[in-house]
């Protein structure tokens, strides 16, 4: 079984070095990803050519709307950058999907400010929420008022576009331990019911806030139940897994399932076991932009191959 493990600091779980990579992927690499095996083909200019042959999508996270601290003051000011490198780009997108905490503290001024700059891409948005969108009065009423419509539970759903099938979960409602993601049984079955019947040479897209692998669980970064997803899965040839929560790039592959975590758009996070705890890193101002950025995923229908794009906001 492969398996490969890169983060955005060029530290591999265990203390392994994998530097060389993630220095391509700091200066936007064309990852894609063929038999469930990604490999660099690329920089960003050769993505805008592929996009002309498939069909792309856009993957932003952790956009803390109302954080104000040290590690980024002005995470509003961060968001409407990144969204302006969504409208330069040559081909639109045909859809955003957001891995959670669209807000910091959930509050109805929070998701309107968010709305308002995400409303700008002209785009639509799949959503599923992080923890910080569900600390409302009414414990993510308001999230799913906004956003869930349609949706089952606490806001898990899933779609087809361009013979894709993409499954937005939600791993952030009865936290574990330590704070690990936690999907439960009525979500496992729904999914399991979803998956049914399906072809195995079908590309699947699961996306979910909380890594759904236990990346590194001293910090709540897993999901506990995660492993019963990927038993689901197993069967499916061609299965990527995006995910947010850790503001940095992190990349396995273990056989069939290619897993990608993506940058925030609001502050850096410590790579694992590299500090105290999680939460907000302080980093100097003018390297702010480099650590923070979206990602842009390519499908092109017959090839088996879906490359990400990481595009810091400067660098």
């Amino acid at each position: 079984m492969a398996k490969r493990v890169l983060d955005d600091h060029g530290k591999g779980l265990g203390r392994r070095e994998v530097l060389e990579c993630m220095v391509w992927a700091g200066t936007g690499v064309l990852w894609a990803v063929s038999g469930g095996v990604p490999h660099s083909v690329g920089l960003i200019g050769e993505a805008a050519a592929a996009e002309s042959t498939g069909f792309t999508f856009l993957q932003m996270s952790d956009s803390h709307i109302g954080f104000d601290k040290k590690a980024n003051p002005d995470a509003l000011g961060t968001l409407r950058e990144a969204i302006a490198k969504v409208k330069a780009m040559p081909v639109k997108p045909s859809f955003i999907i957001h891995t959670g905490d669209i807000t910091h503290l959930s509050k109805p001024e929070e998701f309107d400010n968010a709305d308002k700059v995400y409303g700008e891409t002209g785009v639509k948005i799949h959503y599923v929420p992080g923890e910080h969108d569900l600390i409302d009065e009414g414990q993510g009423k308001a999230y799913l008022e906004r956003y869930g419509k349609g949706s089952k539970g606490a806001g898990w759903y899933s779609f087809d576009d361009h013979g894709v099938h993409f499954i937005g979960l939600v791993n952030v409602v009865n936290l574990k331990a330590g704070g690990l993601g936690n999907l439960g049984d009525e979500q496992l079955a729904w999914l399991e019911s979803d998956l049914a019947g399906r072809s195995a040479s079908n590309p699947i897209v699961v996306f979910a806030h909380i890594p759904l692998w236990v990346l590194y669980p001293q910090w709540g970064w897993g999901t506990e139940d995660g492993a019963r997803v990927l038993e689901l899965l197993k069967r499916f040839g061609s299965v990527t897994v995006l995910n947010g929560h850790i503001h940095q790039i992190i990349q396995k592959v273990e056989g069939n399932v290619a897993f990608h975590t993506a940058r925030s758009t609001a502050f850096p996070q410590p790579a694992p076991g590299a500090a105290a705890g999680p939460g907000p890193m302080k980093v100097d101002d003018d390297k702010l932009r480099s650590v923070l950025g979206i990602a842009s995923i390519n499908f092109v229908r017959g090839q088996s191959r879906l490359a990400i794009v990481d595009t810091p906001l400067q660098g």
